[in-house]
C-alpha cells in the first residue's frame, strides 16, 4: 500500500497529513498530546475500502505550532478537506479528536458524511474534580521542567492504565508522547472554542453517528458517551468490553471491523 506524506499550507498554518486508498473519504483525528501514529493499525485496513486521510492537528506531530494568532481545529480540518478537494468525509475522532469531529459537524454540516466518536471529549462538558486533580501533577511538572521530564507522569496517568495492559501499547504511546512538545501546556493556547459549545447543540447534528466507548475508560468518558448517544438523534452506541481509552491501539482488528461495518451500512 502506498502512503503519501505531505504538508498542507492551510488556514494560516502547516498541517502534516498522509493519504492512502481510494473511494469515499474518511478522516482520522487523534487526541491531545499524540499524533497521527495513533492510527498506524487503521491505515491499511481502512484504505482497502476508503480514501483515508490522517493528519497531525495543529501543535502536534509534524504540524506547526499555534504561533500565529487564534485558530480552531474545526476550521483547520475544513481547510485541509478543501485543500484535498474533499467535499464530504466521514470523520473518526479519538478523545479530543472526537471533540474536533463534533465541532466540525456543527460548523460545516454539509462536509461531514458520518461521525465515529471514540472515547470522545465534548466542548462545554464540565470535567469532574477528580479529573482536574489528576492532571495537576503532570501539567505542573511539564510547565516547570519540560515535557520530557513529565513523560513518566503522563504515562502513569489513570487515563492510560487500562490501555497499557495491552502488549506493545506502552512502547508505542511512549514514543508518540516523547515527540509532543508540550507547547499547549507551557503557553497560552489561542484556540477559539465553539460558541455556544457543542454540548448545547448536539440535537443539530444530522450526520449518522456511532459512539464508541472503552468500557474500562474513566468515568468522565462514560458520562460524555451518555450525553452523545442521548443528545445526537439516532446515534448508535457500542461499548468495548475490557478496552480503555485507546481502542484503535488496544484492539485494532475489532475496531477496524466495527468502523467498516458502520460505514458500509450508511
Amino acid at each position: 500500500m502506498s502512503i503519501s506524506t505531505q504538508i498542507a499550507d492551510v488556514n494560516g498554518t502547516h498541517l502534516a497529513y498522509e493519504t492512502a486508498g481510494s473511494g469515499e473519504a474518511l478522516v482520522l483525528i487523534h487526541g491531545f498530546g499524540s499524533d497521527a501514529r495513533v492510527w498506524d493499525q487503521q491505515m491499511e485496513a481502512l484504505a482497502r475500502h476508503h480514501h483515508v486521510v490522517r493528519y497531525d492537528i495543529r501543535g502536534h506531530g509534524r504540524s506547526a505550532l499555534p504561533l500565529d494568532g487564534s485558530y480552531s481545529h474545526a476550521d483547520d480540518l475544513k481547510a485541509l478537506l478543501d485543500h484535498l478537494g474533499i467535499h464530504r468525509a466521514a470523520l473518526i475522532g479519538q478523545s479530543m479528536g472526537g471533540g474536533i469531529a463534533i465541532d466540525c459537524a456543527l460548523a460545516y454540516p454539509d462536509a461531514v458524511q458520518a461521525l465515529v466518536l471514540v472515547d470522545s471529549t465534548l466542548a462545554g462538558y464540565t470535567w469532574s474534580q477528580e479529573w482536574d486533580d489528576s492532571w495537576a501533577p503532570v501539567f505542573g511538572d511539564a510547565a516547570a521542567n519540560g515535557m520530557d521530564h513529565a513523560l513518566p507522569l503522563l504515562l502513569a496517568h489513570p487515563l492510560f492504565a487500562a490501555s497499557l495492559q495491552t502488549p506493545g501499547v506502552k512502547e508505542r504511546l511512549a514514543a508518540i508522547f516523547a515527540d509532543y512538545s508540550g507547547w499547549h501546556i507551557t503557553h497560552d493556547d489561542p484556540l477559539v472554542e465553539s460558541a455556544p459549545p457543542a454540548i448545547e447543540r448536539l440535537a443539530e447534528i444530522t450526520a449518522p453517528t456511532l459512539v464508541m466507548l472503552g468500557a474500562a475508560d474513566l468515568a468522565d468518558f462514560h458520562r460524555i458517551a451518555t450525553l452523545l448517544r442521548e443528545g445526537i438523534t439516532g446515534a448508535r452506541f457500542m461499548a468495548l468490553p475490557g478496552v480503555g481509552h485507546l481502542a484503535p491501539m488496544e484492539t485494532p482488528a475489532s475496531f477496524n471491523q466495527i468502523v467498516l461495518d458502520f460505514l458500509a451500512g450508511l
